[in-house]
């Protein structure tokens, strides 16, 4: 290929990877072994918060009542789009039995997990948003006992609005606990009684590694970094909105990559330029956050057609993809690899982050290359099933064991040779491959 960099990243998505792996697999390890103390001791020494670990119902009343009802409209507005397209994602897995030949029947089950552990950030930013997909999702899939757990502020707990979104969208339990401490926590039921049997939900590099460690022992929705966003931008696209988009990501922390793919140098350079204005005029948080982005991880890719254009999208495999060009089905069926697909100028990450029905919690760190993002499915178990008829044993039996026996694995053969012999002792198989 012949891109040029018009602004290369100085970080990479492993930066800092070795240090957050040891500091959270001795946090776990204690948390394991010393149960809800610890959990409790790091709460306190984490995150200054020594109140109730478990969210009283009086205390989810207080949170309501703090709630204007103009905020409650809007959480409303998400939970209701985003339930509707998790309800339409799990009516879309059905079950089934097919007769593959005579008196074999095979079928699928779909069984929803029992217990989903939330994670919702609550640090820089009150993510409301992950509440609504991470609970509404899970709770539409079917599954029994959901616990939402989110960090919690000192002196005042678990921020009202988080705590309101998790009850609107059925959590079952609401834990006042962040980090590493509250992955934990919902990994090995302390303060509940109920172990999760899936973790989902973003969170910073320490709670994803928890998340990637404890992987295995318990499901998860994926391996997921920094949030990022790709830009596929022409000469049509307008480098206002391009930065806006890109500045709207990048608030979200030092570390979230912002990468602009283009075949237009002017826009380009119109971009380059129009960013730092973009982030100076944000809050502090926000332009802290930004800045260090921005200049840690933001590339701005300039490339000699759209087809290079769309390979070089699919080497990065963005979590957040948005299109910004000319012949957009094109786009739509040529791209594979992405989280979400954000598909004209019309639409934006936020609108998907916040409300437009589809989930946010997606794939980063180039997993969009075999995964997508979290959906109802996730929160099922696809199990099989398969029944048969004395009859189909002619066929079903003599194959296994004649495979078997090539094999060398006779104990798995004479499990076909002894149905045979009792269903048909008077006639004779080939038994040998």
């Amino acid at each position: 290929m012949t891109i040029e960099y018009l602004k290369k990243a100085e970080k990479s998505a492993a930066t800092g990877e070795d240090d957050t792996r040891n500091i959270v697999s001795q946090m776990l390890t204690e948390i394991e072994a010393g149960g809800e103390e610890k959990a409790i001791e790091y709460a306190a020494k984490l995150d200054n918060y020594t109140g109730n670990i478990v969210v009283t119902g009086e205390e989810i009343d207080a949170a309501a009542a703090k709630i204007s009802q103009q905020v409650k409209d809007d959480i409303q507005f998400a939970y209701d789009r985003v339930r509707g397209f998790a309800e339409k994602q799990r009516a879309a897995l059905v079950d089934f039995e097919v007769e593959l030949s005579p008196g074999l029947f095979a079928g699928q089950k779909q069984i929803p997990v029992q217990t989903a552990g939330c994670y919702v950030p609550g640090g820089r930013y009150a993510h409301v948003a992950s509440a609504v997909m991470s609970v509404a999702t899970a709770k539409a899939a079917g599954v029994d006992h959901v616990i939402a757990c989110s960090p919690p502020k000192p002196g005042e707990g678990v921020n009202p609005a988080i705590i309101y979104t998790a009850n609107l969208c059925g959590a079952d339990t609401i834990l006042a606990m962040g980090g590493v401490q509250g992955i934990a926590a919902m990994a090995f039921g302390l303060f509940t009684g109920h172990a999760a049997d899936i973790l989902v939900g973003p969170g910073n590099r320490f709670v994803a590694e928890a998340k990637r460690m404890l992987f295995g022992r318990v499901g998860i929705d994926l391996f997921a970094g920094p949030t990022e966003i790709a830009i596929i931008a022409d000469k049509t696209a307008d480098p206002m909105i391009v930065a806006s988009d890109l500045v709207g990501q990048a608030e979200h922390g030092l570390d979230s990559p912002c990468w602009l793919f283009t075949t237009d140098r002017e826009l380009g350079e119109k971009v380059l330029e129009l960013m730092p204005g973009f982030i100076a005029k944000l809050p502090d948080t926000a332009r802290t956050a930004a800045e260090g982005s921005w200049r840690d991880y933001g590339e701005v890719i300039l490339c000699s057609d759209r087809e290079e254009m769309a390979q070089v999208s699919d080497q990065y495999a963005g979590e957040h993809l948005e299109v910004q060009a000319e012949d957009l089905d094109w786009w739509v069926n040529r791209l594979r690899n992405y989280g979400s697909l954000f598909v004209g100028e019309e639409t934006t990450v936020a609108f998907g982050d916040k409300c437009s029905g589809t989930n946010h919690i997606l794939p980063t760190k180039g997993a969009g290359r075999y995964t997508g993002g979290l959906y109802a499915g996730k929160f099922i178990k696809t199990v099989t099933t398969q029944r048969m008829s004395r009859e189909a044993n002619r066929e079903v039996a003599a194959a296994a064991a004649r495979i078997s026996r090539l094999e060398g694995m006779e104990a798995h053969a004479r499990t076909g040779d002894d149905r045979l012999g009792k269903y048909f002792p008077d006639e004779t198989f080939k038994l040998q491959p």
